[in-house]
């Protein structure tokens, strides 16, 4: 996943979750955050970031701000809407029958609906931008919405699916997405029920640049793994 056009700036605040100010070349410019978290440890005063100008008529910002250097200086791509395009880029070699994204099953939507030979796999995506000594964690805020896609995705193992809940790390050098519990509770819960009915769960490493975001590697997290 690549994006056409990519700034370079620097982060001033960000007035509520989707705008925020920048410095670009020494004009004040309110620009479009793609990720409506909390990314508080991302973007900090004079930090710097990327945008993307998607040039779409209507826009009442010109740009998207994408990606973010960390202090660690870690680059992170922060766009909520890439880690499904990379794993669209990812599953569209894998010579699957068919894949359906966005796919409706029980009371929501799951990212991606895959079938192979006589094999039904659901596929729920979550993109993990929080890290802390060199390990992911999701969410970065709490995600009544995250757990109920986990729900969604016990039931389907039951009903006879294979079920996969995906990570994609939105920055390199880390290999695994622990459950925030300390955020929320409740994710660690369903995360624990998921590995116990069956439920896998996979890290997709990623390389990632200013412009860039593509995966490159997947893992596979153990079943006796809970943390």
């Amino acid at each position: 996943m690549k994006y056409p056009n990519i700034t370079k700036a620097r982060f001033i605040d960000r007035p509520n979750r989707f705008i925020a100010h920048v410095d670009n070349e020494g004009r004040t410019e309110t620009v479009h955050v793609k990720n409506t978290g909390r990314c508080r440890e991302l973007l900090v005063l004079g930090c710097d970031v990327w945008l993307t100008a998607p040039g779409t008529s209507g826009r009442k910002t010109r740009y998207d701000l994408v990606a973010v250097r960390k202090s660690n200086g870690l680059l992170v791509n922060i766009d909520s809407q890439a880690p499904n395009k990379a794993v669209m880029e990812r599953l569209s070699g894998y010579g699957y029958d068919r894949v359906v994204p966005e796919y409706v099953y029980g009371n929501s939507r799951i990212d991606f609906y895959m079938e192979k030979d006589d094999e039904r796999i659901l596929m729920e995506v979550k993109g993990c931008t929080l890290e802390r000594d060199g390990v992911g964690y999701f969410p970065d805020a709490p995600t009544e919405r995250g757990v109920k896609h986990i729900r969604e995705l016990i039931k389907a193992v039951r009903d006879g699916y294979r079920a996969v809940l995906a990570f994609v790390i939105q920055m390199e050098g880390i290999t695994e997405v622990r459950p925030n519990v300390d955020t929320h509770p409740e994710f660690g819960e369903a995360w624990k029920d998921a590995l116990q009915a069956g439920v896998e769960i996979i890290f997709y490493l990623c390389r990632v640049e200013a412009d860039t975001l593509v995966i490159t590697e997947k893992v596979t997290l153990p079943h006796f793994r809970t943390f």
